[in-house]
């Protein structure tokens, strides 16, 4: 049985690390490459660092601050926000990450799925989603970018497929109704697009408890749980919510 994963992100605004409830709100809560190296000690699985404005501002990827991340995380790194060319995927590997997150520029440029892909393989190539519920919508779910902003006409589940079918080696599911409130992952829409996928799918959104992280790691059968809120309160670090999961049967790393 594959080990699930625990999964750090760092949303990052300006330069700092912030975080926000349902996308809205955002307070400064740290320098990213100080609470990279504490994660990295604490013995977290992989991180992810989002640059939450650059596709908004339609800038690239701030690689000098990326390259300081890298330094200090021997563990897989992940990087989204405002890599829209294959030159930025190539730049952003340079910097350090293992691995891109595409998430409005692969909306906007599909194709940017297929190029990367192609190029750096498909372990590389991580599609970053942000979904809301949508009774309008097929499967019940809508895809937004920029940050949560714009609403898309894509399904989620249909989005999740094509992205997969273009290259996409891994999806990060972020839930915009459970984003920051700490109540909980969206079981549904993970259950759903894990099923639908052969690639591994990691849960984004709500996560609050250690028990939040088992069930959607077990019922919802999520390959890895992305947190932030819980771990940057200081209310949870990784060794412990490890020790909870291990508790629960879930065989961890």
């Amino acid at each position: 049985m594959l080990k699930k994963r625990i999964i750090i992100c760092l949303d990052v605004k300006d330069g700092r690390t912030t975080k926000g409830i349902k996308f809205k709100n955002n307070i400064d809560i740290g320098d990213p490459v100080e609470m990279a190296a504490e994660y990295y000690r604490q013995n977290v699985d992989e991180l992810v660092f989002y640059d939450i404005m650059a596709s908004a501002r339609g800038r690239g990827p701030i690689l000098d601050l990326i390259s300081r991340v890298a330094s200090q995380v021997f563990i897989p790194f992940c990087v989204g926000g405002g890599i829209g060319t294959l030159e930025d995927i190539r730049s952003t590997i340079m910097a350090g990450a293992e691995k891109v997150s595409l998430n409005s520029q692969a909306v906007k440029n599909p194709d940017l799925i297929a190029q990367g892909a192609r190029v750096f393989g498909s372990q590389c190539m991580v599609l970053g989603m942000d979904a809301a519920r949508d009774s309008a919508m097929p499967s019940g779910y809508r895809v937004y970018i920029n940050g949560g902003r714009v609403a898309t006409e894509l399904d989620a589940k249909e989005w999740a497929l094509r992205a997969v079918e273009l290259g996409a080696g891994e999806i990060v599911l972020n839930s915009i109704d459970a984003d920051g409130t700490r109540d909980g992952y969206e079981l549904n829409l993970t259950r759903m697009i894990s099923e639908a996928v052969p690639v591994p799918v990691i849960a984004s959104g709500g996560g609050g408890t250690p028990q939040h992280l088992v069930d959607v790691l077990t019922d919802a059968n999520a390959d890895a749980a992305l947190i932030a809120s819980m771990v940057h309160s200081g209310d949870y670090t990784v060794p412990g919510i490890k020790a909870e999961l291990s508790k629960a049967g879930v065989a961890v790393r």
